[in-house]
């Protein structure tokens, strides 16, 4: 389990803003950095040149981009539109790589990277060493790397199931069943299903695991299959068969990342107004699409005009029983708005993020106690009392959600000290500058 531990960075914290009036404001948010993830990997693999249209510049994208550089795939990041020339996959099964040795692969924090690539390490020809940052050390990957193995493919960890190890890759796999245990991550399966297609004889994954966190995020993975002309059945719970083949390069357009956009439509609860966030999906496998609902319930509005979302709020949050196992990437968000509600709140189902950048409900619980407000671990996720709070320094744990969490409670808490706030361009880049606009947009 991850080590709850505080920031070092020997920056200031951000002094969070109060919000001082009722907000009018239209807040675009960059693409989608899981979708991101995905449309990377596929275009790697893919028959021929791809495009990504409003692709997300942040930390965890760039990391994707450079570890399959390193891999062998071309990728232009230089525009608001990135170009990747996949992996030469025929050479590598041929034993015509141009290059020998070990290969490493940064993987920065980004699960996505540390998840989605070693099966893509398999097939490249080359033993690939991955490792990351301190802290993404101790995140898991030993369901990957297991599943690997039962595939026929050599890989060392050393036993830990986490970072550094290394992937004995071949340049083929010969794929059929395996079982992965998926308690623990979504991206554990969506990781291999990726691959699958440049599998001799695709792969059909079955989650052996007693539960399947963020499924919303397997559904994405299959969409994007499915679009690249990659033929996947789904139809039985627990188990997806991905046929062999190649994925069609394609230009596809980002959609925004409805995760990010959380904060700022939760802020018209906070402060009353109205936020907008425009380029909303209509339709979505995104786990943010609950969004609207969540919202809703806590007393405010939200319609869908076009590709418009709108959230109305009054400055009064309620309380809500709600379990987000679909979209544990909320709890952080949710958890904070429900800390300035006037009746208590339990989050449930969102056992999983323990594993996140952090143990999020511990790093929650801890720093929303600070600023006076009453929280309780469960077996499963959180139960908030609203409590008056008062300013301290809030840790993010190097975590980009707790930092917008603390945005979100200093607009109504005075005082809110955030460590190291530029976290955030992990997966929001100049998330600063967005809040800044948005409270900056008062309702006349």
């Amino acid at each position: 389990m991850p080590t709850v531990t505080p920031d070092s960075s020997p920056t200031a914290p951000w002094s969070a803003p109060v919000a001082t009036g009722p907000l009018d404001a239209v807040v675009p948010v960059p693409g989608s950095k899981s979708l991101m993830a995905r449309h990377l990997v596929l275009a790697a693999l893919a028959d021929g040149p791809g495009t990504l249209r409003g692709a997300l510049s942040s930390r965890d994208t760039l990391n994707m981009a450079r570890a399959l550089e390193q891999l062998g795939a071309q990728v232009d990041t230089t525009g608001p539109d990135w170009h990747v020339s996949p992996l030469e996959l025929d050479a590598a099964r041929a034993g015509t790589s141009a290059h020998e040795g070990l290969l490493d692969v940064d993987c920065g924090l980004a699960g996505t990277v540390m998840r989605f690539l070693p099966p893509v390490a398999a097939l490249v020809g080359r033993t690939v060493r991955f490792d990351g940052e301190p802290t993404a050390r101790s995140r898991p990957v030993g369901p990957v790397l297991a599943a690997l193995r039962a595939l026929g493919v050599s890989v060392d960890d050393g036993g830990r199931g986490t970072l550094p190890f290394t992937v004995d890759g071949r340049g083929r796999a010969r794929g059929g069943l395996v079982d992965v245990d998926a308690s623990a991550s979504s991206q554990f399966v969506s990781g291999l299903l990726l691959a699958a297609p440049a599998f001799e004889e695709g792969l059909t994954v079955r989650n052996t695991g007693r539960t399947l966190p963020s499924l919303p995020h397997i559904e994405m993975t299959v969409r994007v299959l499915r679009e690249a002309g990659v033929v996947v059945d789904d139809s039985r719970p627990d188990l997806w068969v991905v046929a062999p083949g190649v994925p069609t390069a394609a230009t596809v357009t980002v959609e925004p990342d409805l995760s990010n956009a959380a904060p700022f439509l939760c802020a018209a609860l906070v402060a009353g107004g109205t936020v907008r966030v425009p380029r909303w999906p209509a339709v979505t496998t995104q786990p943010g699409a609950l969004l609207p609902g969540i919202l809703t319930a806590m007393g405010g509005q939200a319609t869908l005009d076009g590709d418009v979302m709108t959230v109305t709020g009054t400055g009064v949050v309620h309380g809500i029983d709600v379990d987000l196992h679909e979209a544990g990437e909320l709890t952080p968000t949710i958890a904070a708005l429900a800390a300035l509600a006037d009746s208590p709140s339990r989050l449930r189902g969102v056992a999983h993020v323990r594993g996140h950048e952090t143990d999020r409900l511990a790093a929650l619980a801890t720093e929303i106690t600070r600023l006076g407000g009453q929280v309780e671990q469960t077996a499963d996720g959180l139960v908030l009392t609203p409590r008056p709070m008062h300013g301290a320094t809030f840790e993010t744990y190097h975590d980009h959600r707790m930092a917008t969490a603390g945005a979100l409670l200093g607009l109504r808490v005075p005082g809110v000290e955030v460590v190291d706030v530029a976290t955030t361009a992990k997966t929001l880049p100049d998330f600063v500058a967005l809040w800044g606009a948005m409270l900056a947009s008062r309702a006349l």
